[in-house]
């Protein structure tokens, strides 16, 4: 995978708010355009941002608190380094948040239902166009996207928030498989599964699938740490 030149990315006008710089740094890390394990240079990445330490320190912790970055102390902050444990911890959350949105769009209106479900039809019309080109990055974004969409179907703020970090730490996970993913070809066939239950109401059908799609990508992403840029 091509390191993205972290100066190239960054486009911010005027004074860049924390927020702001906090979600252009996640994006990039996310990326990869910092290493597993890299230290994070702050006056580097000041100077680069035309930005006061403030804002970016700011920014930093806020991406600490997310555990996307980890702070040692007297040492610096450094990009999270992922291990074959802490993706099946993000996963088990995953799933947990997700089979609880499951049962709260279930419960909601059809209206609610079917606005949520004509959105995840062109994520995943855009998946399948995606994995035709082989764009990993653009992939990953996707996949989350539709999660993310399903998620927020639901109008609970604090589910999303809360899916928010684990759907960046997933983007690191998949990004780190890039060519060890085995299951390429089905990916549009499980996000399609996890759509048609939803539309049709089934329950079961909907648990079911979330379960398996969260295990068989803890099952890939675990297989061959090595294959996987993964720490074991």
């Amino acid at each position: 995978m091509s390191m993205a030149a972290p100066e190239a990315t960054f486009v911010l006008e005027g004074r860049p708010t924390a927020q702001l710089i906090a979600d252009q740094l996640r994006e990039l890390i996310v990326q990869g355009a910092f290493k597993p394990g890299q230290q994070v240079n702050e006056s580097a990445l000041a100077s680069q941002l035309n930005t006061s330490r403030g804002p970016l320190r700011e920014a930093l912790q806020r991406l600490c608190q997310e555990g996307i970055l980890v702070s040692k102390r007297n040492r610096g902050v450094f990009v999270l380094e992922l291990t074959a444990d802490d993706v099946k911890e993000i996963y088990a959350v995953r799933e947990a948040v997700e089979l609880a949105a499951a049962n709260t769009l279930l419960n909601s209106g059809p209206e609610q239902i079917a606005a949520t479900c004509r959105e995840l039809k062109g994520i995943i019309k855009n998946m399948a166009k995606q994995v035709k080109a082989s764009d990993w990055q653009s992939l990953a974004r996707l996949d989350m996207q539709f999660h993310t969409t399903f998620v927020s179907g639901t109008g609970n703020t604090r589910l999303i928030r809360i899916y928010e970090t684990l759907a960046a730490e997933s983007r690191m996970c998949i990004l780190g498989l890039e060519v060890a993913y085995p299951r390429i070809d089905v990916l549009v066939q499980e996000h399609q599964k996890i759509l048609d239950h939803l539309e049709a109401g089934d329950r079961d059908g909907l648990q079911r699938a979330i379960e398996r799609h969260m295990q068989k990508a803890v099952e890939d992403l675990t297989s061959d740490p090595e294959a996987a840029g993964i720490s074991a």
